[in-house]
């Protein structure tokens, strides 16, 4: 499990590892043939590639909020579910990435969800051992859209199955709820970006300070696999809106120097990226520690 941390001005912002599973590949990549993006990535006897569940956490000097950004899958699933997933909390987990940067549930004091498909808001809840279901972080606000909340409670056949009911009642139903509208702006420095083509209204928080600015970029793009335009995951609802997204927030990554910090990437934390005869690529792989120096 590797870590990382960075303070930028009144921010300090920390990587957080809730675990690793597994997706199929062909739904991650669409129409990409799997001979094209098969070669640098490891697939295992069902198909399925490795996938990080990697969140951000962010305290702000100015405000004394605590920020975590989705919580990764949790633990309230079976063991079918875990097999389908193939779900691995030996590689790292929320409680132990937040210990090690010294944090604990208590402290946070607000959720930020990118959306709320079962692998970025699981762990708001779990199980105890008499089977009551109970909120992990019992201080912290949650944070969604209005839209996407709609979306969640009253979901479309084809999304259905990513919006769980004992991950999905417990947040609309929490009394520190925060309903949110698109181009949210947490406070001074914390804003978030809307966008509609992976699922209708996924908010994706934008940190800038210090001259720099990371934005976590949950399922717009997911992994840097993802940087080429048509590389849009068989999981979206709306692809081709999901492409005119990406070529304007890449625009704006490539003008503006953003670090886009990668939630599903196995191999990378953050990159910045290049664009070069009007396709889109990796120009550093970095970790959030990179950014002090």
């Amino acid at each position: 499990m590797s870590l990382s941390h960075v303070s930028l001005g009144p921010f300090d912002l920390y990587s957080i590892e809730t675990g690793r599973f597994r997706l199929d590949g062909g739904a991650m990549f669409g129409v990409v043939p799997k001979t094209l993006w098969s070669r640098n990535i490891d697939v295992d006897d069902k198909n399925r590639i490795p996938m990080a569940m990697r969140c951000l956490l962010i305290t702000s000097q100015k405000s004394d909020r605590v920020y975590l950004v989705d919580n990764g899958t949790g633990t309230k699933f079976d063991e079918k579910f875990e097999s389908i997933y193939h779900i691995d909390h030996d590689h790292s987990n929320l409680a132990d990435s937040l210990q090690y940067h010294g944090f604990a549930p208590k402290d946070i004091t607000d959720i930020i969800f990118s959306h709320l498909h079962f692998d970025h808001c699981g762990g708001t809840t779990y199980y105890d051992e008499q089977g009551a279901l109970k909120h992990t972080f019992p201080n912290a606000t949650y944070h969604v859209t209005k839209k996407h909340l709609d979306t969640a409670v009253n979901p479309n056949a084809r999304e259905k199955s990513s919006f769980l009911a004992d991950n999905i009642d417990p947040i609309r139903n929490w009394d520190k709820l925060n309903l949110v509208d698109e181009h949210h702006t947490y406070e001074d420095g914390i804003d978030a970006l809307p966008v509609n083509g992976h699922t209708i209204s996924q908010q994706l928080p934008k940190i800038t300070a210090d001259g720099k600015t990371v934005v976590f970029m949950a399922d717009l793009i997911p992994t840097h696999h993802h940087l080429p335009l048509p590389w849009v995951m068989g999981y979206d609802m709306y692809p081709v809106k999901t492409l005119s997204e990406k070529e304007h927030y890449l625009d704006q990554a490539v003008n503006e120097n953003w670090y886009l910090f990668l939630e599903h990437d196995a191999q990378k934390e953050m990159v910045t990226v290049a664009k070069k005869d009007g396709k889109y690529s990796v120009e550093n792989s970095l970790q959030l520690n990179d950014l002090s120096q």
